[in-house]
């Protein structure tokens, strides 16, 4: 059998492939974060496709933690009737489906929301200098990752994924670029990824010990005086044992930067912090070939391949790459007639 197309679990998560769908901002809510008719149909159409685990776009835990105005939100209640909608049109189209804890830190454009960081340093020029973060602000946002949790659990999701990459606040403090703090969330490695370690052990509280976690790390920086993948497998250790389960390995948008992007950029900071950490790891970036996502599981570069554009292009590649692979798949029983 392929690898890409092989089974596997980890905790109570039971994957059919190794294809993942990598969040995606959409930005089609309204302004206060409900999901939409149109997310329903959008995730629903990659389960259908054959994808193995589908991962939400960037869900805010604040209201102040959304990227743009149309994130998707999970800091209220009522949040949890529309994103279960998408979580039971998923599985009942034969995927599993997480979802991406964000908070956008000083990333937030959107105009009425106060814009917090842990240093009082604008992204660039564009953006407005943000409030360095008082210790209850540190407190009212680890609490709302708790609470972010709980919802994703309710509503019914396999995993979750916390993201702490692409410049937005968990990088912030983890990045010794965007974090200039003086006090024990500053400094030193162990103090920057002291807000991620408190995130953690918080969501831990409300998160069923049977569903798996996955953190979204970028894992170099582009930037001299910026973390590099060693740094990054020195942060996992740190926190792997408060219950981190799966590394979706990513990279850059911490600072502005210019980055050589071509495809399998990624894959050699999967590969190392695979590793140096001994966990799992969800791979990719341009990856759009079969051929070349089977090369990487198979010489154990990774253990997952997440897709992007590549699935907003084409929300049946799986059920291609199968043919292209000569891997004999189920394709959806109404689709039948078309199986390659």
């Amino acid at each position: 059998m392929r690898k890409l197309f092989s089974g596997t679990k980890i905790k109570d998560l039971e994957l059919k492939n190794r294809i993942v769908m990598a969040p995606m901002c959409m930005v089609v809510s309204d302004d206060r974060g409900y999901a939409k008719s149109w997310h329903e149909i959008h995730y629903a159409s990659r389960a259908i496709g054959g994808t193995g685990l589908i991962i939400l776009e960037a869900t805010a835990v604040e209201s102040r933690g959304r990227i743009k105005n149309g994130d998707l939100g999970i800091w209220d209640d009522s949040h949890i009737e529309g994103l279960s909608n998408i979580v039971q049109n998923v599985k009942i189209s034969g995927a599993k489906i997480g979802i991406q804890l964000a908070h956008a830190g000083r990333k937030c454009e959107v105009k009425s929301e106060k814009i917090i960081a842990p240093s009082p340093i604008a992204f660039d020029n564009s953006y407005p200098i943000p409030e360095e973060m008082t210790k209850d602000d540190i407190k009212t946002v680890i609490d709302s990752f708790k609470e972010g949790a709980r919802k994703a659990d309710e509503a019914g999701f396999d995993v979750i994924e916390i993201h702490g990459a692409h410049g937005y606040l968990i990088n912030e403090f983890l990045s010794p670029l965007t974090n200039k703090r003086e006090d024990e969330y500053g400094g030193s490695l162990e103090n920057r990824v002291r807000f991620l370690k408190e995130i953690v052990r918080e969501i831990k509280r409300v998160w069923p010990k049977n569903k798996p976690i996955i953190l979204r790390v970028s894992a170099e920086e582009y930037m001299e005086g910026g973390n590099h993948p060693e740094d990054l497998i020195d942060i996992i250790n740190m926190v792997k044992d408060e219950g981190i389960d799966i590394i979706d390995v990513s990279s850059g948008a911490v600072v502005p930067a210019n980055i050589d992007v071509y495809p399998g950029y990624q894959i050699s900071f999967a590969e190392i912090i695979k590793k140096g950490t001994a966990l799992p790891v969800i791979a990719g970036g341009l990856i759009t070939e079969p051929d070349m996502a089977e090369e990487i599981l198979k010489n154990n570069r990774a253990d997952f391949i997440f897709l992007g554009r590549e699935l907003l292009r084409n929300p049946y590649w799986p059920l291609e790459a199968a043919h292209k692979l000569n891997e004999e798949v189920e394709w959806p029983y109404p689709y039948r007639r078309a199986k390659l």
